[in-house]
Order: C-alpha cells, then structure tokens, then sequence
C-alpha cells in the first residue's frame, strides 16, 4: 500500500462512520512518519482502523470498505475495521501518534503509531510476517532498540508474556547486528 492509498482508506473511513478522527494501528501506520518507505515495508494491500467515536464503526467499515468489497475489488486494497484492544501497546502511544491530514483526506484527520510503538505491538504478536516487519524496520534504521526496550518495559503484560516479548526482541536485535 502507498501513501495515496492509505489517505484514500482515511477518507473513505471517514465519511462511512461519520467520525473526523481514525486510527490506524496496523503496518500502513509507518506510512505516516515515512511515506517513502521501501516496498518491503509495503506489501499489505490493507490498513487496520477504526475510531474512537463507538466501536461498531469497525463493522461499518469491514462492511463498505473491507476484504472482498466493492472498494476492494475496484481499487486493489481495503481497511480491516479493528477496535482498540486488537494491538496491545505501551503505555503513553496516544501521545506519541503521527498525524496525517491533508486535502487528500479531505481533513480526515488520521492519528497513526508511531514507528517504535508499532514495532513493539508486532513484537507482543510474535507473528512471523510481524517479525520480517520488524527486521525491515531495523535494516533501514526506522526504529532505535533503546527505544523499544523502554517501551517493552511500559507494556501491561504477565511476567511470562513481558519475557517472551524481551526474548524475541533480544533475537532480533542480535540477528540485525550479526547481518549489519
């Protein structure tokens, strides 16, 4: 997904919920602090939202501009409507979001993870497409490990879960510097 794509999702999100603020948690959220990121980084053709203004919008959205839409089948990529709880974060990401809010939106204003806060979602879900994403990410020197470990740290998890997140970050972080 590029940058344009994104904004067109923002819009389209916008004028189905009726809400003036979407959030955009899943990997599309790097293109609003890099909107030049390379294609490795790219590859989704959907961006996870949804609003904070009721949580039944997310069903609005995979309903109009979700998988297997009209909206899909035309242009090639959908939004996946996801509530809140769908990414666990450390705490303070609110305030630390990358905002995107242009004609192109239509003045949908579009409040996006920041890159080091997106990561460390991708860690706690331990995927192996979240880990590729994350190795990405640290081979173009998006994201600081001091960073994601202080944000490790601020994360509500049990004991065992905080542990496999600082273990799989651990591995990572080794695996770039062999390949660096």
């Amino acid at each position: 997904m590029k940058r344009h794509e994104l904004e067109h999702l923002i819009l389209a999100a916008g004028a189905i919920t009726g809400a003036d603020e979407i959030i955009v948690i899943g990997s599309q959220a790097i293109l609003a602090s890099m909107p030049d990121s390379p294609d490795s980084l790219l590859r989704s053709c959907e961006a996870d939202l949804f609003t904070f203004r009721d949580p039944k919008d997310a069903d609005l959205i995979d309903g109009s501009i979700g998988e297997g839409s009209p909206f899909h089948e035309t242009f090639g990529y959908y939004a996946q409507g996801v509530w809140i709880d769908t990414a666990i974060l450390p705490e303070g990401w609110q305030e630390r979001m990358i905002v995107i809010c242009n004609e192109n939106t239509r003045h949908v204003s579009a409040r996006c993870l920041e890159p080091n806060d997106l990561a460390v979602s991708k860690l706690v879900a331990g995927r192996e497409k979240n880990r590729e994403f994350i190795g990405e990410m640290l081979r173009h020197r998006m994201i600081r490990p001091d960073v994601i470990l202080e944000r490790i740290s601020r994360l509500s998890l049990s004991p065992d879960e905080l542990a496999s997140t600082k273990e799989r970050w651990s591995r990572m972080e080794s695996l770039s510097r062999g390949a660096g």
